[in-house]
């Protein structure tokens, strides 16, 4: 956890979130730190995960971090942040204080601009897949 807030605190310009699960306070409250400092963090998640209880999201919605959410019936199951375009988080881990403390997980850091892209590509997919005013209401 020490190491995977100290990577994440290190942002000075954007954070991209696109997470499954995220109901770890320790790292909710890093995020909306970086908000407050004036970082650009975006959240992209599941939809079902989102509302249960214990759940960061809308704690980060109320401090203002614009979120989006999957609209279809299978998991949005990534599991990887960006930091400031150049510092790729990914891996097996959830933000969840279960996974931190008692799962058996993994979580690869890599600053480097051939790996890093195509997950900043696939964040910008979803995001715009994700936008509200794309959505279809019968």
């Amino acid at each position: 956890l020490s190491r995977l807030l100290r990577r994440l605190l290190s942002a000075r310009r954007s954070l991209e979130i696109c997470l499954f699960a995220f109901s770890s306070p320790q790292l909710g409250r890093a995020v909306q730190l970086l908000h407050r400092r004036g970082v650009r963090v975006r959240v992209v998640t599941d939809a079902q995960y989102m509302a249960l209880n214990g759940s960061q999201i809308g704690l980060l919605r109320h401090a203002g971090i614009p979120v989006r959410h999957d609209q279809e019936d299978g998991f949005m199951h990534h599991k990887f942040a960006i930091v400031d375009k150049k510092m790729l988080i990914t891996g097996s881990l959830n933000w969840t204080t279960q996974a931190i403390q008692n799962n058996r997980e993994n979580v690869l850091i890599v600053e480097d601009a051939e790996y890093v892209k195509p997950f900043l590509a696939e964040f910008e997919r979803i995001w715009e897949e994700y936008n509200p005013t794309n959505y279809t209401f019968f």
